[in-house]
């Protein structure tokens, strides 16, 4: 296993440790804690740089492999749609924003499996990754944001994360559309 698909199994494995960090942050209640939040921020932010490593190292090196375009998207799911998901439970995020992201996220890996029953792996496009980007600009705000900011504060830090979580809704609803567009012969190639 090379160096970038090592580091997209990193992300894979920092995921865990990172839920449980947000969950015992339990922002909104008496008992939040700060601390646990920035923890959960750093093991975001770690993990989201691993992304950028391991894409730009495989394509610097001619690293790239069918498992690289496989699991590294796949890893960013895991992580962003976990963060997103303790958002949601945080009351900082939509439901809404969250469904329209699983049903992005579901409806790629469908094409994907119906490009790979034809031995075709498609990689992630240009606009996946700015979904990517900026839902993990997202999170980190809010992490970071909310384990630093002072008590009158966080009504801002949560009007900011909403409209971040909006922009992501709209952004995933663009990049899955054009996704599923430059992708659609996979579905005549399914009939």
């Amino acid at each position: 296993m090379n160096l970038p698909n090592k580091l997209t199994m990193l992300r894979v494995i920092m995921v865990p440790f990172f839920m449980a960090f947000a969950a015992l942050c339990k922002y909104g209640t008496p008992q939040f804690s700060a601390a646990y939040g920035l923890i959960a921020g750093v093991l975001f932010a770690v993990a989201s740089v691993t992304d950028f490593l391991d894409g730009y190292l495989a394509r610097k090196y001619h690293l790239v492999t069918d498992f690289g375009k496989f699991m590294d998207p796949l890893a960013d799911k895991c992580l962003t749609t976990a963060a997103i998901i303790y958002m949601v439970v945080d009351g900082v995020c939509s439901p809404i924003v969250l469904a329209v992201i699983m049903f992005r996220e579901f409806a790629v890996a469908g094409v994907r499996m119906i490009a790979a029953e034809s031995g075709t792996v498609i990689a992630a496009n240009m606009w996946g990754k700015v979904k990517t980007v900026l839902q993990m600009v997202t999170v980190l705000f809010y992490y970071f944001a909310t384990a630093l900011a002072p008590a009158d504060g966080i009504g801002l830090v949560s009007l900011i994360t909403q409209v971040l979580c909006w922009a992501v809704a709209a952004v995933t609803l663009l990049s899955g559309g054009i996704y599923l567009w430059q992708n659609r012969q996979c579905f005549m190639q399914a009939k």
